[in-house]
């Protein structure tokens, strides 16, 4: 069955842009400035680049811990009786919407925090 299988690169590809992006957060040093929403050091960039880090942690939260357990029982890939499978489906649908609804505030957040307020 290939949908297993792209759901399975589906989410470690979250994983990988959450931890990619932590990782450049930190390195370049306003990790800590960013996930306090610019508080300590009053950087509007680092403010919104904070936005949407914690709205990509967000989805990723969905994703691992929401989407993909929901997914398993729809597909089949653990026991879940009807009404469950029937559950599922709709919090998949209404997350995986949320998600794709959420993308365009993330990237409005990350582009602006550059081009806008001029974080490093």
């Amino acid at each position: 069955m290939i949908v297993p299988a792209l759901l399975f690169w589906f989410r470690w590809a979250a994983m990988a842009t959450l931890a990619t992006g932590l990782i450049l957060a930190a390195l370049n040093g306003y990790l800590a400035d960013a996930l306090m929403l610019g508080r300590s050091s009053g950087a509007l960039g680092h403010a919104m680049i904070g936005i949407g880090m914690w709205l990509g942690i967000l989805l990723w939260v969905n994703v691992w811990f929401v989407i993909w357990p929901a997914q398993k029982k729809v597909l089949g890939l653990v026991p879940a009786d009807d009404a469950a499978k029937a559950a599922a489906a709709r919090r998949t649908l209404l997350v995986s919407r949320a998600n794709t609804a959420l993308t365009v505030p993330l990237l409005f957040a990350m582009v602006s925090a550059q081009n806008l307020f001029g974080a490093s």
